[in-house]
């Protein structure tokens, strides 16, 4: 049995009800069930269709995610979770460089890191070594001002945390900034790389080695064998090619706004939902939405 679920962005309630009613139809699901007005729905399925991701595409025209989920283990017991662009709307290195008078350049790079046209180390190590000299307060300035949280995310960790799960955050940014946003959102544990800083001022370098793709995979295996839980208990979630090795690992790989490159290899991807799109895939209804 699967779990079809469509949504739309909480803040433009566009899910039609004939829409679900629909499709339902069409593939000879079972009884549609709404677990928001206007913002998400879902019903049984017997099988995947062979036309699944033609409706995708379809219903991405309409700013509908749908996604297909087996109805068995759908509420996970661990949230896996990226940083930038995914729990916050930033790249904080990006942010960064900003104040650095050096933006353009290091953000032209993280794009194409994200989307894996190049090496992850390689990258930050040349985006990292472009900020050297800058004073270490600046990171306080750019928190305070330039980060904003992605919307849903405190819903999705106070509603999981509420039902026993835990939360790792996981990133190749800095531990400077998980820190304070593990901190905000409640997550029981973050990893990240580190700034260096010598005299007050960013030394132009990472600390070593640097967390990266493999790195995150490490932390899906680590933090799930200590917690006592198998992969198929995670959902993890991510947007850059650095995040595919966990999110192919994990129960429910989310590929949120992805870059193409990442979304094309996921089979759940949410382009217009925002972060309690994970709690909707899981079956959570948004009266059990906690925060």
């Amino acid at each position: 049995m699967f779990i079809a679920t469509l949504l739309c962005n909480p803040a433009n309630p566009v899910l039609d009800p004939a829409l679900p009613e629909n499709l339902r139809n069409a593939w000879g699901g079972g009884e549609v069930k709404w677990l928001a007005p206007g913002i998400a729905a879902e019903f049984p399925l017997g099988a995947q269709p062979e036309n699944q991701w033609q409706v995708w595409e379809d219903l991405q025209k309409l700013g509908i995610d749908l996604v297909l989920t087996p109805a068995e283990g759908r509420r996970k017991k661990m949230l896996l979770a990226d940083m930038d662009s995914t729990m916050i709307q930033q790249e904080c290195i990006d942010e960064l460089a900003e104040e650095a008078g050096v933006g353009p350049r290091v953000k032209e790079i993280t794009a194409r890191a994200m989307n894996g046209e190049l090496d992850f180390d390689g990258a930050l190590t040349e985006r990292v070594g472009l900020l050297k000299g800058l004073p270490e307060e600046v990171i306080t300035k750019v928190l305070e001002n330039r980060i904003t949280l992605m919307p849903g995310g405190p819903q999705l960790l106070a509603t999981m945390k509420a039902n026993g799960a835990y939360a790792a955050l996981v990133s190749g940014g800095f531990t400077a900034f998980t820190a304070r946003i593990a901190e905000l959102l409640g997550f029981d544990e973050n990893r990240a790389n580190t700034l260096l800083v010598e005299a007050g001022k960013l030394t132009g370098a990472p600390g070593l080695p640097i967390l990266g793709r493999e790195a995150k995979v490490e932390a899906l295996e680590q933090i799930t064998a200590r917690q006592g839980l198998s992969e198929a208990d995670v959902i993890a979630v991510g947007d850059g090619a650095n995040d595919l090795g966990m999110l192919k690992r994990a129960g429910f790989g989310v590929a949120l706004h992805a870059k193409p490159s990442v979304a094309a290899e996921c089979s759940i991807r949410i382009n217009h939902g925002d972060l309690t799109a994970l709690l909707y895939v899981q079956g959570y209804a948004q009266d059990e939405f906690k925060g």
